[in-house]
């Protein structure tokens, strides 16, 4: 919509009138102003036109008193929306702009010739606003001060907004009038609480526009059976009325019946409390709180009822009360006792958490369950003052334990919804635990899907706030909630805490374990760590430990008991044991492994249970000090251990050379690889009644501390030694001990088998199973092979090269050097085909390291000897001379005089700067030892050498009887095999008579 110009002529007649006067139109919801009079700027102290404008469009009520504003804001957009007369009394300021004067407006809608709706205005000064008591004021100003008073009172103080019914508070002073003037005339009163069951759904289906829509038409029926003044509005989508005993039910029954067939069809129930008063002696607001008592025991009804307030809600109302007024004396008088629950480690059965719990012990009524009194003090918004104090009795029983010498592990604490509506509870934890000393992952939060549901997007912030300082926090009572799987798809927890539902239908029900299972191996996935609540067998906790649940929390281990009863346990050699903090992440990782991950091989009755199993074997194996345990595994494992050995012990210790004659020598040498190197390998190992099992193993955790290593160890097959009479791994046992690895290779499909050489073993036994084999190969080259020889590698073998080469010459050769431990090792490359299948290729590996490396060794020590023999027969002042590895100290002497052979210093050695010192020492003139002593290391000479390009230092030698003065030189030259010193020892008097 355009805004409206009037034609020139109107406009002029209009914008002189000395009347206050102004049009508007409505545009696009927004207010616009069309024109202003001389008068109205004359009225409200505009000396120009253009600024009258610009505040009228910017900033409309700028100069309206602050008490008025809202008022009459309100008032100028309902009249622009609902049309209808408009006419306001309010306070703006003068043409002073100190004082403030008394406008009296009042405006109706005007269409002109071609259809647009403006809003005509004219406004009235009606004299000075002041507070004080003017006698001189005439008595109509003193008039418009009382109107805009009550305007305001009735407007913002005593009335709600949306309703218009009076507020709380308001109600509470009329109903306790018409309830004295009730009860005088020998009557009963009834205070009534209403809610309406499911605001918020209605809210997210049809918008907060409709159910403030709902609530006006609901106030509307309210009025129509109890009177405008005779209810109220507290808030929300509560009400409260007043009426005589007698009536009450007639009229809600009739309330119930008007509301349920509201004309639009959008309606919903409505729970009510009554509270009958028939002496008047208690306050209005208690009885409302009665009321609402009884209304709320009606929670799970979802149609539209009423009940009444009865003695035994009145006795639990009290008992509530009490712990309102009490909580406060409570804490302060240490009736509030904190009891620890253990939550153990599934893999190792110590205690790594634990949960601070609450009890209420009340020198009157004796010890308190928390279910009486948390639901209470979270409803009045007090509970987190008791969720502090049990975190500070936390902090404080972690210190005292450090203090007691026992390992300290982390305590969980349980937050409530009101806590985060109560106080910035993030903040006051962070306070307590760092004036506490401990660090802020010793303090876990745990918090309920229900919680984390009401206010999503905010909970959603208070939870990432936690985690962002260092705490972790915990998902508790996990699959009590309809929403908990959406929960977890936008939040991150440190664990989830299964509901302890889970074990109560353990024994009922075979879907409890198969739910708990998947549940578990999702939050696997997801790297969440998992507690399961209400363990109270070893049945139960025997079934968690195999499917991976990282920690149990129940009876069967311990009730929730005080750190004084913790502590008399160690002196009584009773404990659990707390778990060494050093050792959690490894005992986490082998606890998390399910046991039950992998699918069914196979589901054919006619299959012998000899070889295959309807589920995976797998076991958690710990090893350490060439011996290993079975740490844990499933029934399955159990079964087949026994099979072959005849029994299966958890926690007892084999060595490997035991383990290698029971178990066989692949196996156990494959989890020995795996534990020392974190390879994944695939196994194949020969039973005694010549079946092969194919095992997997991976390496899943190191403890640092002990040096213990955890591996997962899988059998994915058995097959009859009947149907494979060999396997590759019996080829590769009898090939030769210097390869390196052996590939079969399927041309066709590029799949390989990779068979790999064990330090310090005689055989190629473990195996790795892998795809698109020359691909996979060139990878490898640029991790595996010496940086010099990977573009050589590269450009020669690809498949395209080897297979021409192989039908040329029979087979395909090469030579390079790959990174053994980290150092460069000569190895050759030999691939031929399999005779009885041309499609398949061998590909061997050979180390010629030695080889290679002592061909080269005895062709350079020719070629220097040979070079430095000529350099002394053509200079006789050479002494001796000497070549020396700077990395590695190794030296040979390659000529030497006899008189200096005569000093008895090694041709070759492995310490030449300690060795030359030595002889120095010896047989060194004594003035020109501390000059030796001083110049001579091997980091001056490298450093005057890499400063002047030479290293020189003269002194005298004795040859026996007779002193002769020497020259010993240093330079550094680049050879073949790197870096190399070049010493020479040449005699100085010889040398100066030729100068």
């Amino acid at each position: 919509m355009e805004k409206y110009r009037f034609d020139s002529a109107t406009h002029s007649m209009l914008d002189k009138l000395c009347v206050p006067f102004a049009v508007y139109q409505l545009v696009d919801k927004r207010v616009e102003t069309i024109l202003l009079s001389d008068g109205f700027c004359d009225l409200f102290g505009f000396e120009k036109k253009d600024e009258a404008y610009y505040v009228m469009e910017n900033d409309m009520w700028r100069l309206t008193h602050p008490e008025d504003k809202a008022r009459v804001a309100n008032e100028a957009y309902r009249f622009a929306i609902e049309g209808g007369k408009f006419e306001i009394v309010y306070r703006t300021l003068t043409r002073n702009r100190t004082d403030y004067m008394i406008v009296h407006a009042i405006g109706e809608h005007v269409y002109t010739d071609d259809g647009v709706r403006l809003a005509y205005l004219w406004y009235t000064d009606e004299g000075t606003y002041t507070t004080e008591n003017d006698n001189e004021r005439s008595s109509l100003t003193a008039a418009m001060e009382k109107i805009v008073r009550e305007e305001n009172m009735i407007k913002a103080g005593y009335y709600d907004y949306l309703t218009g019914l009076p507020n709380m508070s308001y109600f509470f002073e009329l109903a306790r009038e018409w309830r004295r003037a009730h009860i005088e005339s020998g009557n009963v009163a009834a205070l009534l609480f209403f809610d309406i069951c499911g605001m918020k759904f209605f809210n997210l289906k049809y918008g907060f526009a409709e159910g403030d829509n709902l609530l006006r038409r609901f106030s509307d029926a309210l009025k129509k059976y109890f009177k405008n003044d005779n209810c109220s509005r507290f808030g929300s989508d509560h009400f409260c009325a007043i009426t005589d005993s007698r009536v009450a039910e007639d009229k809600l029954t009739k309330l119930f019946e008007d509301f349920r067939n509201e004309k639009t069809g959008k309606t919903l129930p409505v729970r009510v409390g009554i509270c009958l008063d028939r002496d008047g002696s208690d306050e209005i607001s208690t009885e409302c709180d009665c009321a609402k008592y009884a209304c709320d025991t009606m929670r799970s009804v979802v149609r539209s009822t009423f009940c009444y307030f009865s003695d035994e809600m009145r006795a639990q109302s009290e008992s509530r009360r009490y712990f309102v007024d009490n909580l406060d004396k409570a804490i302060r008088e240490k009736w509030i006792e904190v009891y620890y629950q253990p939550i153990i480690r599934s893999a190792n059965g110590t205690v790594c958490d634990e949960e601070a719990l609450v009890r209420w012990n009340d020198p009157v009524k004796g010890m308190i369950p928390p279910c009486e009194f948390i639901g209470v003090l979270e409803e009045a918004n007090l509970i987190y003052k008791l969720d502090l104090y049990v975190t500070e009795q936390a902090l404080e029983k972690m210190k005292k334990q450090a203090e007691a010498g026992l390992y300290v592990v982390s305590e969980s604490v349980n937050l409530s919804r009101a806590d985060f509506n109560s106080c910035d509870i993030v903040e006051e934890i962070c306070k307590l635990v760092d004036a506490s000393g401990m660090g802020r992952d010793k303090l876990n939060i745990e918090v309920t899907e229900s919680v984390v549901g009401k206010d999503f997007e905010f909970m959603k912030s208070q939870i990432e706030r936690f985690r962002s300082l260092g705490f972790h926090v915990w998902m508790d009572d996990f699959g009590s909630g309809y929403s908990t799987l959406d929960v977890l798809q936008s939040l991150r927890f440190d664990l989830i805490k299964f509901d302890m539902r889970f074990m109560k239908e353990f024994n009922n029900s075979e879907k409890s374990r198969i739910m708990l299972t998947e549940l578990i191996r999702m939050a696997i996935s997801l790297g969440v760590d998992t507690v399961c609540e209400g363990v109270e067998t070893k049945e139960q906790a025997d079934f968690l430990r195999e499917i991976g649940c990282t920690m149990m929390q129940g009876y069967y281990f311990c009730r929730p008991i005080p750190f004084e009863k913790i502590l008399e346990r160690y002196q009584k050699g009773i404990q659990i044991g707390f778990e060494n903090p050093e050792e959690s992440g490894y005992y986490a990782a082998v606890g998390k492994v399910n046991l039950y991950d992998l699918a069914i091989l196979s589901n054919d009755d006619q299959v012998s249970f000899e070889h295959y199993f309807n589920t995976v074997p797998m076991a958690i194996v710990e090893t350490q000090n060439e011996r290993c345990k079975v740490l844990r595994c499933n029934n399955t494992f159990r079964v087949f251990m026994e099979k072959i050995i005849g029994y299966l012990t958890l926690g007892t210790g084999i060595s490997y050379e035991e383990g290698r004659e029971k178990i066989g020598r692949n196996v156990i040498e494959g989890i020995r690889e795996c534990a020392e190197h974190g390879n994944k390998l695939v196994v194949d190992g020969e039973l005694s009644d010549g079946a092969i099992v194919h095992t997997f193993c991976k390496r899943i955790a190191v403890n640092h501390v002990t040096d213990t290593r955890a591996v997962a160890v899988a059998v994915l097959a058995i097959t009859d030694a009947k149907n494979v009479p060999f396997t590759y791994t019996n080829i590769a046992k009898a090939l030769s001990t210097d390869y390196v690895s052996l590939y079969y290779v399927n041309l066709l499909t590029d799949n390989f088998i990779e068979y790999r050489s064990e330090p310090f073993a005689s055989d190629l036994e473990v195996e790795r199973h892998g795809t698109d084999f020359f691909a996979t190969s060139l990878r490898d080259a640029r991790v595996r092979l010496y940086k010099k020889d990977v573009e050589l590698f590269i450009n020669s073998f690809t498949k395209e090269n080897v297979l021409s080469e192989i039908d040329a010459q029979g087979a395909f050769t090469l030579s390079y050097r790959l990174l053994i431990d980290g150092e460069p090792k000569y190895v050759s490359l030999k691939a031929v085909r399999v005779k009885s299948n041309e499609n398949h290729i061998i590909i061997g590996v050979n180390n010629i390291d030695i080889q290679v490396r002592q061909k080269k060794a005895f062709d350079r020590l020719k070629q220097e000897q040979l070079i430095y023999s000529r350099i002394t027969a053509l200079s006789k002042d050479f002494i001796c001379i000497y070549t020396v590895n700077p990395e590695t100290d190794e030296f040979t002497e390659y000529s030497a005089n006899k008189a200096y052979e005569a000093l008895a210093l090694s041709k070759h050695g492995s310490d030449f700067f300690n060795a030359a010192l030595k002889i120095a020492k010896a047989h060194t003139h004594p003035d020109d030892v501390p000059a030796i002593c001083r110049e001579w290391s091997k980091e001056n000479i490298m450093k005057q050498i890499q400063k002047n390009g030479i290293f020189r230092i003269y002194y005298r030698i004795l040859f026996g009887d007779r002193l002769v003065r020497v020259c010993l030189k240093a330079v550094l030259v680049e050879e073949t095999e790197g870096p190399q010193l070049i010493i020479g020892v040449t005699n100085a008097d010889i040398r100066a008579t030729q100068d």
